[in-house]
């Protein structure tokens, strides 16, 4: 017992020992959680994800709080002691204090968490990590319409929160409202080929299209707004140049975009060269 109370009483005397040892401790603990979190697979769900950011938000609070703890004093006293400069600290940490608040801000208006697709600013991602400092994303490439992830993680400043919007692109994760264009040379009349393509996509949308009408609708209760369905929309417009423009929106799964877009670019090249096979050219 008296060891044991010499000992105590050696630590808090020798507090940088002290912080040391508890800042291993707390080091270790945590990652024997997430190694138990993790586990052996090769790919991580988005559960885990959660819990892991919450075990390494939590350690981080709770060495935080030990760690100050046992510096109050010596942290009272230098508090004292840099009154005279403390603009110049606030001014320096600027960047720190942006990036706190921009948590709290994140926290308090719930505008995404773990697992959700985000786009800030010209960066769009899923969120796999978020703490009091920073967010961290896997990148999806939604600039092509590939909807796919590109393989880099990008780790977003929360300060960044208050300079740009934050768009959750969630319901996007299962279907999404796919734009493309066919640009056409010349200036054949196109409008009686529209009803061949438009069956021609109804076609192709045959085996999803009644789940896409039901999470059509759940998006539109849920947003509260008369989204614009889950049928194909095709309309036409002109160039700067005289060509013709076909715009097609789709709202199909995620996964299956791309392809769709390709299967209708080659219906509308067949119906349009059976139409005017003089003058079809290979649109753009």
């Amino acid at each position: 017992m008296e060891d044991t109370q010499k000992v105590i009483e050696f630590l808090i005397e020798n507090k940088l020992l002290l912080s040391f040892l508890i800042v291993l401790f707390i080091l270790i603990v945590r990652r024997i959680i997430l190694s138990g979190i993790r586990g052996d697979v090769a790919f991580i769900s988005e559960e885990q994800r959660k819990w892991m950011s919450r075990t390494k938000n939590g350690a981080f609070a709770i060495l935080v709080v030990t760690l100050f703890l046992v510096w109050k004093s010596e942290i009272s006293q230098f508090a004292l002691s840099v009154t005279a400069i403390a603009v110049a600290i606030v001014v320096a940490s600027k960047e720190i204090i942006l990036c706190f608040t921009g948590s709290i801000q994140r926290a308090s208006s719930r505008s995404f968490r773990i697992g959700d697709w985000i786009e800030v600013g010209k960066i769009s991602g899923e969120v796999i990590e978020h703490n009091l400092m920073a967010t961290v994303v896997q990148e999806i490439d939604l600039y092509h319409g590939q909807y796919h992830f590109t393989g880099k993680t990008i780790t977003l400043p929360n300060s960044m929160f208050f300079t740009y919007p934050v768009k959750n692109l969630n319901f996007m994760k299962r279907y999404v409202y796919h734009n493309f264009s066919i640009v056409v040379p010349g200036f054949d009349n196109l409008f009686p080929l529209l009803p061949t393509l438009v069956a021609k996509i109804e076609h192709h949308s045959e085996g999803f299209i009644d789940v896409a009408r039901r999470y059509n609708s759940v998006i539109e209760k849920h947003a509260g707004v008369d989204l614009p369905g889950s049928e194909p929309h095709v309309h036409i417009s002109s160039g700067a140049t005289g060509e013709q423009i076909v715009h097609v929106m789709l709202f199909c799964p995620t996964e299956m975009a791309t392809h769709l877009e390709q299967e209708v670019r080659a219906d509308f090249m067949s119906i349009y060269h059976q139409t005017y096979p003089k003058n079809s050219e290979k649109p753009a």
